[in-house]
């Protein structure tokens, strides 16, 4: 009969800690996320076209390492904005006004009703790999010895050091790239990649319930550092 494994829904994520603006994972290797800005493509006129897609091109052509490119797309809650905008009709001395906003309110619903409003996110994962070779296990060892072996071979603050080295010149380079085709782009820090992984493993809850006080964060945070 085979041996029953106890484990935990954390044990299967990647993900060890965040720190220093990285994302440290239980391979020992670590992710810089760059959170990049949207354009909107078909507003631009043929000639800025032209040039958007030849910087582009130029940025794919220029990259001598891995990346990632993410797309996330979330149901947006509006309700509170639908809340305000009855608290902005309720102040308002003209009835015009009234009208107005009432009937924009309505326009909204309707639209809410026969689509979903997406809020869409765009980001870029520079990784940083630590090369280890393990033999095969099953899927049942792995799980089970997982918890006891060694999760890094250097101290973890060796290892954010290392990993800055190695990523911030690229970090740099794919923002610089990005400005010349008129995108922002920002290194995510650990609030934000914290707030980001909460509403990616919990999307139904996050979509109602953000993340606690400060406290809380700091604490997920730091949890697993060395």
């Amino acid at each position: 009969m085979p041996t029953a494994v106890k484990t935990t829904t954390q044990n299967h994520l990647d993900i060890e800690t965040i720190r220093d603006g990285l994302v440290i994972l239980k391979d020992g290797g670590a992710r810089l996320l760059l959170s990049v800005a949207a354009v909107n493509f078909d507003l631009l006129s043929e000639r800025e076209q032209d040039v958007a897609i030849d910087a582009y091109g130029s940025l794919l052509n220029s990259l001598s390492f891995q990346v990632q490119i993410v797309i996330k797309s979330k149901r947006m809650d509006i309700s509170q904005y639908l809340a305000w905008l009855g608290t902005e009709k309720t102040k308002q001395s003209s009835q015009k006004r009234v009208a107005e906003i009432k009937e924009y309110e309505e326009y909204i619903k309707q639209i809410i009703a026969k689509n979903d409003v997406l809020d869409k996110k765009f980001f870029v994962v520079i990784p940083y790999n630590t090369v280890s070779i393990k033999p095969k296990q099953s899927p049942v060892d792995w799980l089970r010895n997982r918890e006891s072996q060694p999760k890094f071979l250097i101290p973890q603050k060796t290892l954010v050091k290392k990993a800055l080295l190695e990523l911030e010149p690229k970090r740099d380079h794919l923002i610089k790239q990005f400005a010349r085709i008129g995108i922002g782009a920002h290194q995510m820090q650990n609030q934000e990649l914290v707030e980001l992984f909460y509403a990616v493993y919990n999307p139904q809850i996050s979509r109602f319930q953000k993340m606690g006080d400060p406290a809380d964060r700091q604490r997920v945070m730091v949890q697993g550092k060395k």
